[in-house]
């Protein structure tokens, strides 16, 4: 009977309580949305690299190590020896070992040398391998392979001259030794799209007429000269390794942080990552705080909706008090409108996230790499939408208290 009672109340406001419902569906929406946006992106950020056990580089600190040797974040407080990078790839542990150089860099991006397992052993998004959009992996000793941002940004194809310029800020440029872009990377979402990669040897090609960060005056060794040379790097910045079993992961990372030819550090990846998100994670909870007051400041909306139209029904209260009504039945009638405006409007709200989530997964991918998984609803969100319904019981109580509380004789009185 009440609930009867209660729907045809609600559609006879049926605007009124359409405009409440949509603004509840559009918070519940909001919050949520956040939510999914919120695990996608530490999903995503946690995806940067995986299938890697350890990173190397000079001892500093692992979230430094980790921003400069996978996200070409800030630089290297000094380098890793040619000599101990071939000592620790000899570890009868290690499966395999990539090593990376950097430092310069071409129109604000940065430029990492490398070999090509590196595009054999990089892994995101759990298991995905890095493809090519367009053209090959390099083969010549000017050859490099730039990521989907770089050729985005830069309108860059493959066949393009690159010209690298020395250092991450310099205007100096290594003019005399230009690249050619063999391949286009695909678009991952990760560090790499804004990467330009070449060889270990092309690094130190580049560099063969420079002394001290500057070009030696006057000298300018022709390319064939280089090709024949011995390119071999005297150091690198960083590696990044497999070991053959999970097991040994920890062993191999004490040896190498006791290293004893040379302050090393390995750190794990995703121990790294979660100290990284440590200390970006107080904008995620601004972020869900921000949500969280649009949910209540529709609740209060909803509030102020049946406080302002207890005037109007001041006789449809009174009519049932003189017909036999309690005041429990007013106050429970109140109760009960508010939850199935809740219950309604977090229903349509979850309907709407779900709506954009198949809208815009692929362009947020696309764009951003930022991948939002559609899957069944959490827990977490149920309990967020039984939430919901039960603070909209809760702020219609002041008003329902308000309501049972008015006197017959009030409800009945025309007043002037």
């Amino acid at each position: 009977m009440i609930l009867r009672l209660a729907i045809a109340s609600l559609g006879a406001r049926a605007l009124t309580v359409a405009m409440t419902i949509l603004a509840i569906a559009l918070s519940v929406a909001l919050f949520l949305g956040v939510e999914k946006v919120r695990t996608g992106a530490k999903a995503s950020f946690a995806d940067t690299i995986s299938g890697t056990d350890l990173i190397v580089g000079a001892r500093s600190g692992s979230v430094q190590l980790l921003l400069y040797s996978v996200f070409r974040i800030g630089n290297a407080t000094n380098n890793v020896t040619w000599d101990s990078y071939l000592d620790i790839a000899s570890q009868p542990q290690v499966d395999w070992i990539v090593p990376i150089s950097l430092g310069d860099s071409h129109r604000q991006f940065r430029v990492m040398g490398t070999t090509t397992a590196f595009f054999d052993r990089y892994r995101y998004r759990q298991d995905r391998a890095l493809q090519m959009s367009d053209g090959v992996v390099m083969d010549d000793l000017f050859d490099t392979v730039i990521g989907a941002d770089v050729a985005a940004t830069l309108g860059y194809a493959v066949g393009d001259p690159i010209v690298v310029a020395h250092g991450l800020a310099s205007f100096t440029e290594h003019a005399d030794q230009p690249f050619r872009i063999s391949g286009i990377l695909a678009k991952t979402g990760t560090p790499v799209d804004r990467t330009v990669v070449v060889s270990l040897e092309a690094i130190e090609a580049i560099h063969v007429d420079w002394q001290g960060g500057a070009q030696i005056p006057g000298r300018a060794t022709p390319p064939d000269t280089i090709r024949a040379m011995d390119l071999q790097p005297s150091a690198i910045t960083a590696a990044l390794i497999g070991v053959q079993s999970p097991l040994q992961t920890f062993a191999l990372q004490r040896a190498i942080n006791e290293y004893p030819e040379e302050p090393l550090l390995a750190v794990l990846p995703g121990v790294a990552l979660q100290e990284l998100w440590a200390i970006v994670g107080i904008a995620e909870t601004a972020l869900l705080g921000v949500s969280a007051m649009v949910v209540v400041t529709a609740l209060i909306g909803m509030m102020a909706t049946i406080f302002s139209s207890l005037n109007e029904r001041r006789r449809e209260m009174a009519i049932f008090r003189a017909m036999g009504a309690r005041p429990a039945t007013i106050l429970g009638l109140l109760v009960l409108e508010a939850m199935l405006m809740a219950a309604i409007g977090a229903t349509l709200g979850m309907a709407l996230l779900y709506i954009g989530l198949l809208i815009l997964q692929p362009v947020l991918d696309g764009a951003f790499g930022l991948w939002l998984p559609i899957e069944a609803p959490t827990m977490r969100e149920v309990w967020t939408m039984v939430g919901v319904v039960g603070a909209g019981a809760l702020v219609s109580l002041v008003p329902a208290i308000r309501a049972y509380r008015l006197s017959l004789a009030d409800g009945m009185t025309v007043k002037t």
